[in-house]
């Protein structure tokens, strides 16, 4: 009967039968315990298997781990396992929680940063439209000549024309408290300044393709949007030219609306300044030029300013065509899709 090399987080066992022939322990080191595991996921072979296997000479050993079929050991899935003695369960849960911080350290994301900056302007921005809106209006109860769609315009009259008691109401601590909401909003403000300065340093140095293409912006919004830089670069472009408009997206499945043609990729001037006709072609382009570019960031690789330079001939070429004259199909496009699979046969 051929011999088993059995594998377990303790060591490595030699067995005839189920008799252990020979051992070669792990030290029950919680961070020796974790590189051993780590090996193991990664495929590779640990010291104390490479150890028993440089005294195999032209024996025949089997395993039921198939890792190991490549050292030259006969797989076979009915092999017995390594022994269990239920011992050194407290060096087994150090190297666990050990093998658990390292891989949450190795999946961490740095541009989760970003992506909360993102949210944050969100954030801002609607804190700031909400009371900016209640703010004019307050305001224009006694400052009728102030124009109420500029919101900061308005927080600025406020704190210079505080102490003038013709422009405030008669209650002082109410002319106080609306002097309080005015300093908030040119505080939300000066927030957001900051923010969006934050994303303009940045993004270049953690995104330098994806920021030569699309802007700091909107590079941060589409990693924002996509949940990280990370799962962006494993993203198809088909994918990443309808991110943001995900809600367009399942209303054309539902059969509600036509697919739609572009999401945030819509606020690329190139896009947006685009004959109608034109931007479904143009977001499609940039979204493989952004796929690419984000998959070289997630690699760690320099500038490349060559997909910008392929993007805009790209848009040169699409420039040049001219938009098919013609009423548009609305009633084929509403649809669902299964409907219309006889008339694209």
């Amino acid at each position: 009967m051929p011999r088993t090399l059995a594998t377990s987080w303790r060591g490595t066992y030699l067995l005839e039968g189920r008799t252990v022939v020979s051992e070669a322990r792990a030290p029950l080191d919680a961070q020796a315990l974790a590189d051993r595991a780590q090996l193991r996921q990664d495929g590779r072979t640990t010291p104390e298997e490479e150890r028993l296997l440089a005294a195999r000479g032209e024996e025949t050993w089997r395993t039921s781990d198939r890792r190991l079929v490549r050292t030259g050991v006969v797989y076979d899935a009915n092999a017995p396992r390594a022994p269990g003695d239920g011992s050194d369960g407290a060096a087994h849960r150090a190297a666990m929680l050990r093998r658990a911080e390292l891989a949450l350290a190795a999946a961490w994301d740095p541009s989760i940063h970003v992506e909360e900056a993102v949210r944050a302007l969100g954030d801002l921005d609607r804190a700031a439209n909400l009371l900016g809106e209640r703010l004019s209006s307050w305001a224009g109860r006694d400052l009728p000549e102030l124009d109420g769609e500029d919101h900061l315009a308005v927080a600025r009259a406020l704190r210079e024309r505080h102490d003038a008691t013709a422009f405030s109401p008669d209650d002082p601590s109410v002319a106080a408290a609306r002097l309080r909401l005015a300093e908030l909003l040119l505080s939300l403000s000066e927030a957001r300044a900051a923010v969006e300065h934050a994303l303009r340093t940045t993004v270049p140095s953690r995104a330098p393709n994806l920021n030569h293409l699309l802007g700091p912006e909107l590079a941060a919004r589409l990693v924002a949007q996509a949940g990280g830089l990370d799962r962006l670069a494993h993203l198809p472009a088909s994918t990443v030219q309808v991110l943001g408009a995900e809600r367009a997206f399942f209303e054309h499945l539902r059969g509600r609306a036509p697919p739609p043609r572009h999401g945030l990729l819509f606020l690329h001037p190139s896009v947006q300044s685009a004959p109608r006709a034109h931007r479904g072609k143009l977001a499609r382009a940039l979204a493989a030029k952004a796929a690419i570019a984000a998959r070289l960031d997630r690699a760690g690789t320099p500038l490349d300013p060559s997909l910008a330079e392929a993007y805009e001939k790209r848009r040169a070429a699409i420039r040049a065509i001219r938009p098919r004259a013609g009423p548009r199909r609305t009633d084929r496009r509403l649809r669902p899709p299964l409907d219309r699979a006889a008339d694209d046969r």
